[in-house]
């Protein structure tokens, strides 16, 4: 659809904190490991100044404490900071309290540093769903103005499948928007559509058909996701893990930087505040 601008955006983590390694990678652990993330930040940032495009970047507190620049970078280069919580736990797997200390940390950190207000978050896994919708309310507590963290889909880890497929305001949220990873509707479900892992697993066509049918079809602006370490194949190889952990993890990771740059070709993209807050706020 002509002029209409679609999300770019980008969760800020490295290679070792992916939820899929948690099991395998300690978390006291971290600090020992060599990181990628500036390396591969760095591919990312000049993709998109090389494009013209403006992204969201929900970045994780741990990344933001350890790499001070990469916050000012992002913030200097007109892109959104966002939030990624602080240390990438499932919203899932945390109480209440311990969900609103960790979104609160990271958000008054991520502030600090870039100088700016922080008005998103998405959910490390996208795991706010049916069983924690309070975690909705603790966000709008905890002053920010919209969630990319319920994925309308049925996965094994995460999903509301009944969940709107467009921004919303949930009754749970008290005035909380809610803007969900893009899907399209076939067969009678919805199928993810906004990148990931499926942007790896399937041929780059198939990623911009779909993004084409969301924009002519639903005549509504898609949201597609990236992490960093999703453009680096030379990232240390994890052993011990399964197979279907592996192939998620590092199919096609030498593809991906081409496809992102043939991205940012064939659509407009824009910052996900100044596509579903503008003027809501002021």
């Amino acid at each position: 659809m002509a002029g209409l601008r679609n999300a770019m955006t980008i969760d800020v983590e490295d290679y070792f904190q992916v939820s899929a390694f948690e099991h395998h990678i300690a978390r006291d652990s971290w600090d020992k490991l060599p990181c990628r993330v500036e390396r591969n930040m760095d591919v990312i940032l000049g993709l998109l100044a090389q494009h013209g495009t403006q992204a969201t970047f929900f970045t994780l507190g741990w990344i933001a404490e350890r790499y001070p620049h990469l916050i000012r970078r992002i913030v200097a280069e007109g892109h959104e900071l966002a939030s990624h919580g602080y240390e990438h736990l499932r919203a899932s797997d945390q109480s209440p309290a311990e969900f609103t200390d960790d979104v609160t940390r990271a958000k008054k950190l991520l502030e600090d540093l870039g100088g700016i207000e922080v008005t998103g978050y998405r959910a490390p896994s996208f795991s706010i769903g049916a069983g924690n919708l309070w975690a909705l309310e603790a966000l709008k507590k905890a002053g920010y103005y919209y969630s990319s963290s319920i994925y309308p889909v049925a996965r094994d880890h995460y999903g509301m499948p009944d969940a709107p497929r467009f921004a919303y305001l949930p009754p749970a949220g008290q005035g909380l928007l809610e803007v969900p990873p893009t899907t399209v509707r076939m067969f009678n479900r919805n199928l993810p559509a906004s990148g990931g892992g499926f942007f790896r697993l399937f041929p780059y066509h198939v990623s911009r058909a779909l993004i084409e049918r969301v924009n002519r079809v639903d005549a509504k602006p898609a949201i597609f996701y990236l992490h960093p370490w999703e453009v680096d194949p030379e990232q240390p190889r994890q052993q011990g893990i399964s197979f279907k952990t592996r192939v998620r993890h590092y199919l096609n990771l030498s593809r991906t930087e081409v496809r992102l740059a043939q991205l940012l070709q064939d659509f407009q993209w824009g910052r996900m505040d100044r596509i579903f807050l503008e003027g809501a706020h002021e």
